[in-house]
């Protein structure tokens, strides 16, 4: 069986098309796109809207974004949400989800490399709360135009390393020109500094995991699993890439 569900992407603004572009570089099915027109409260979002979808990615705002997964767990099918900034509604909809049956894969970030960044981190983060001395602070960077600040991924990153010093770190946020996504945390001391960094160059690492994340969740669907994911469940699954030859079926 292929590799490659058929996909609704959910919004189609710079990440909805980035999405779109890979899906169609890599010949993975698209089935159904759903804007922002006659979409308020996620009306739009059907299972006839879906188009026989497999999983749909959602990419809008932080506004659309619950209702939206809200909606396509209620027309049974599993979505992969990548709009970051709804933390606050993340109760209310994952209680939601699972009252549907549904399934639902979040991640404030969807870069693989950002997850493993998250662990390295927080490693970091446990040992130096063993030692003396050192300052902890998180600072991301990212485009004029995104919308929430702290991004998910500081948030998280922040978490992590505040429960791993079991004291508050603080963030800074730095909005700027075109930058796709810049995250560090530093560690400072008083003759040293040790600084553990993510950069991403281009939205489509964005766009790679979110797809890797709809083939894991769609396989996770057919086996009969429903419930809330996340990249740490896609992360410490058996494999995480498919072979060649499964990329090829």
């Amino acid at each position: 069986m292929s590799t490659r569900p058929r996909l609704a992407l959910v919004g189609t603004g710079r990440m909805g098309s980035a999405v779109r572009q890979l899906a169609g570089e890599r010949g993975w099915p698209v089935v159904a796109e759903i804007g922002r027109a006659a979409n308020e409260d996620g009306r739009a979002i059907t299972a006839d809207a879906l188009g026989g979808a497999d999983v749909a990615i959602e990419f809008t705002t932080p506004a659309a974004a619950p209702a939206n997964a809200i909606a396509c767990a209620r027309a049974g099918v599993p979505v992969v949400v990548g709009t970051t900034g709804w933390l606050r509604d993340r109760p209310r909809v994952e209680e939601a989800v699972r009252a549907a049956g549904g399934a639902m894969f979040w991640a404030p970030n969807f870069s693989l490399g950002a997850n493993v960044f998250w662990r390295v981190a927080e490693l970091a983060a446990a040992l130096v709360a063993k030692l003396p001395g050192f300052d902890v602070h998180v600072v991301e960077t990212h485009h004029a135009a995104k919308l929430d600040a702290p991004s998910g991924t500081a948030a998280e990153l922040a978490r992590r390393a505040e429960a791993a010093l079991g004291r508050a770190v603080p963030v800074t946020s730095v909005r700027v020109g075109s930058v796709p996504g810049t995250h560090e945390l530093l560690l400072d001391g008083l003759y040293e500094q040790l600084r553990v960094e993510h950069v991403a160059r281009d939205r489509r690492v964005f766009a790679e995991g979110a797809l890797l994340a709809s083939a894991w969740l769609a396989g996770a669907w057919r086996a009969g699993r429903r419930g809330i994911f996340t990249m740490d469940d896609l992360l410490d699954a058996p494999r995480v890439r498919p072979t060649s030859a499964e990329e090829r079926a």
